[in-house]
């Protein structure tokens, strides 16, 4: 194929924030997608193959028309806008930026910032209970409890409920020092994180006081029916089977709650069933019920996060396509300890 050549004219306001300091985003425009990209004046040359110059052209277009609104471009947006062109997705990093959920005290924008977030944030709009399943850094917990805060401040619920296993991740930590609430506070840690920078320390504490923003262990959730409340269970990997119906039996008139959780981070006993695990099979064909499956594509951290997250999902099938093979192999379906067992 022969190569082409395209024009661009990008103001000059802006092309530091497209294209990243020291050029670093168009180098890696440049290598995923095979092209040249060439600077004269305000105009940018872009040459390769006529299917990888179209695909260069829709990256630059979409990030000039999100530094044009007034963002400051991040290498996660790159990374994004060139997944969905390599995958020729109809859907546009820019129709993600318009739906704004909520600001942080600093004035910051919260927003759905891939397509697998955009479902999730309709879901929960939309529907009383719903799961978020997926991997660290996707933005399970951070986009509930902005749908969360939001609610509150609407009035559409008149008090904010969050909650999670109190459960230590795979260490002993002993004896902890203070009152209930000193002990139980360590778990709930990331929780408060995601307050203070939406909400603010302050109205936070003033809320809470007044017991219209709760933190508390999944245990004390027992025994409460939770009217008008948005409640969002977080880590729920780490219920039993009997605590997430507990929980999911909790849910009163007028409220919403979001499960949020990453199966392939359980803290529970090797031998242990998780509670999501089994939520997800038997409430899966209700339709009342969001269920939303978020992957490394959705991971919205340091892009380093998302390969490593990539390499344990390749690392996990090969292992499970490798152990059902050499079940198969030998003969019953069991593995080599059961059958030596017997």
């Amino acid at each position: 194929m022969n190569k082409v050549e395209r024009l661009i004219k990008i103001s000059d306001s802006h092309i530091q924030n497209v294209f990243g300091r020291y050029d670093s985003y168009m180098k890696k425009m440049e290598n995923e997608l095979s092209v040249s990209m060439v600077f004269r004046d305000d105009l940018l040359k872009i040459i390769g193959e006529e299917s990888d110059v179209i695909r260069a052209i829709k990256v630059i277009k979409e990030l000039l028309i999100l530094s044009e609104r007034g963002n400051d471009i991040t290498e996660q947006q790159v990374d994004y806008a060139l997944s969905l062109s390599k995958e020729e997705n109809e859907q546009e990093i820019v129709e993600l930026d318009k739906e704004v959920i909520c600001h942080t005290v600093l004035g910051g924008a919260v927003k759905p910032k891939t397509i697998g977030q955009k479902k999730y944030v309709q879901e929960m709009k939309n529907k009383m209970i719903v799961f978020g399943v997926g991997p660290a850094g996707t933005g399970k917990t951070y986009l509930a409890m902005a749908l969360a805060i939001t609610a509150f401040k609407n009035n559409e619920v008149n008090r904010i409920i969050l909650t999670r296993p109190a459960i230590e991740a795979g260490e002993k930590l002993g004896f902890l020092p203070g009152d209930l609430q000193s002990k139980v506070d360590p778990y709930l840690r990331p929780l408060y994180d995601a307050l203070y920078q939406i909400m603010g320390a302050e109205t936070f504490q003033k809320n809470m006081e007044k017991g219209l923003i709760e933190v508390a262990p999944l245990a004390y959730m027992r025994g409460r029916t939770l009217d008008n409340a948005f409640v969002v269970l977080d880590e729920a990997q780490n219920t039993t089977p009997a605590q997430m119906k507990m929980f999911l039996t909790r849910i009163g008139f007028g409220s919403k709650a979001v499960i949020t959780g990453d199966l392939t981070q359980k803290d529970l006993a090797p031998d242990a069933k998780s509670g999501l695990e089994v939520a997800l099979k038997v409430l899966g064909r209700m339709d009342e019920i969001g269920i939303c499956h978020l992957t490394s594509t959705d991971v919205v951290r340091h892009p380093l996060v998302q390969k490593i997250v990539k390499a344990y999902e390749d690392y996990e099938k090969k292992s499970l396509s490798s152990a059902s093979k050499n079940n198969k192999k030998n003969g019953t379906g069991k593995t080599n300890a059961q059958k030596y067992n017997r």
